[in-house]
């Protein structure tokens, strides 16, 4: 016999008995985020790799080790987007958004793809959940959008949520904080892993988000980009932090974190949950100020994050559970027909209906309307009356045909 065919390595087949709970993080977020103005975007699957190769950061591991890239018949290189904001902030400039009134505030929902190791929470197809607000530097957004996140996170009743915030300044402020930490590091080379030796000149500040043992070690003891914040970056991430007080949003103020995209600008941030542990972000994002300009548009301020929903759903322990029948009908042979048109006219009517479609007898009949969870049966006999019986109860009783739809939708 022949081997059985199986997903491939770090991807998973959603069943539909889990699709509810997907359907619900979906749902609580489209209420939440169109509530505050946020209206949907869609991408495309795939993208110019140059994409992401400018927008997200040549020098991070998403593109030098997790793309999925390849060529198209024209010779072409498309990548699988590894992330949602790229995609929006091309969108953005493609379609002129930048002449709407700004800031142009949209969320984004569907799946990813990177090459990396398969984990709890973590796979190579993964579910993610963007809000972006582009086109405004104000401070305001920022508060908004991590009250939004933590809003839908706490309505999703995310156990042991813990946030923590960050700024990571301007290019300028870390240019001039650069020379500091190169030095730094290069002081403790030895003690670093590889991969951030390698990593020194091109792009330091990646060092803090090691998870080598030895590194976060000489990263503890490291000057932080926050410790250097004055000016203007200073007075926007107090400014950020008064809004989230006056919110009353308890908060971590954490210097060593850089996120893993080199795009973002002052105001970083991270959700966790204690049932996941500290190394496992939900959610998280930032500011971006200098992204649409990356990609060719003009200086443009913006702001976003993203949410993992494999790793919400784990962290809520949402367990796999179909939604139960409103009604099941039930027939004999000579009633199929009549069946299938009463269940019509049931599903039209707004009830959650079905009917036996594999020709099994009426007692075979009623142990499916018992598995599907159906609350209640009717049961058609062949003198053209209808039964209802109540499941829960086991009562059972005659109901005429002109009022069965009325019947069911009161009870």
């Amino acid at each position: 016999m022949a081997d059985r065919f199986q997903a491939p390595r770090g991807t998973a087949d959603l069943l539909p008995a889990d699709a509810a709970a997907r359907a619900r993080v979906e749902a609580t977020a489209r209420e939440l985020l169109e509530r505050a103005g946020y209206g949907c975007i869609e991408t495309p699957v795939f993208e110019d790799t140059e994409l992401f190769a400018r927008g997200v950061g040549a020098s991070t591991d998403i593109v030098r080790k997790e793309m999925f890239t390849f060529e198209d018949k024209g010779g072409r290189s498309i990548t699988l987007r590894p992330e949602a904001t790229a995609s929006i902030a091309r969108a953005y400039l493609e379609h002129g958004m930048q002449k709407l009134p700004q800031p142009v505030k949209l969320w984004w929902y569907g799946p990813l793809f990177r090459h990396e190791r398969p984990q709890a929470g973590r796979f190579r197809q993964f579910t993610q959940l963007d809000v972006e607000a582009i086109g405004s530097d104000s401070p305001l957004v920022d508060a908004e959008l991590i009250l939004l996140c933590d809003e839908l996170l706490r309505i999703l009743e995310v156990p042991e949520l813990v946030l923590r915030i960050g700024s990571l300044g301007s290019p300028e402020t870390r240019a001039a904080y650069r020379p500091e930490l190169v030095a730094y590091l290069r002081d403790h080379e030895t003690e670093l892993a590889r991969d951030v030796r390698d990593r020194i000149d091109e792009n330091p500040l990646r060092a803090f988000d090691s998870k080598d043992e030895s590194t976060q070690a000489v990263m503890a003891e490291a000057p932080t980009m926050l410790d250097r914040l004055d000016g203007e970056d200073a007075e926007h991430f107090t400014a950020v932090r008064r809004l989230l007080d006056q919110a009353g949003l308890t908060y971590e103020v954490d210097g060593t974190m850089v996120r893993g995209l080199d795009y973002y600008t002052r105001t970083v941030f991270e959700f966790h949950s204690g049932r996941l542990g500290p190394e496992v972000a939900l959610a998280g994002g930032g500011r971006y100020d200098r992204l649409i300009e990356l990609l060719g548009g003009p200086s443009t301020p913006a702001n976003g994050w993203a949410a993992g929903i494999e790793r919400i759903l784990l962290a809520i322990g949402a367990t796999a559970e179909e939604r139960p029948h409103d009604v099941f009908v039930a027939a004999e042979d000579s009633q199929r027909e009549r069946a299938l048109a009463l269940v019509t006219q049931l599903r039209r009517a707004g009830l959650r209906t079905d009917l036996d479609l594999a020709g099994r007898g009426m007692k075979g009949q009623m142990r499916q309307a018992d598995r599907v969870g159906a609350s209640h049966t009717l049961i058609l006999d062949p003198d053209g009356s209808i039964q209802l019986r109540d499941m829960r109860s086991g009562e059972q009783r005659v109901v005429q045909a002109e009022r069965v739809v009325e019947e069911l939708i009161t009870r």
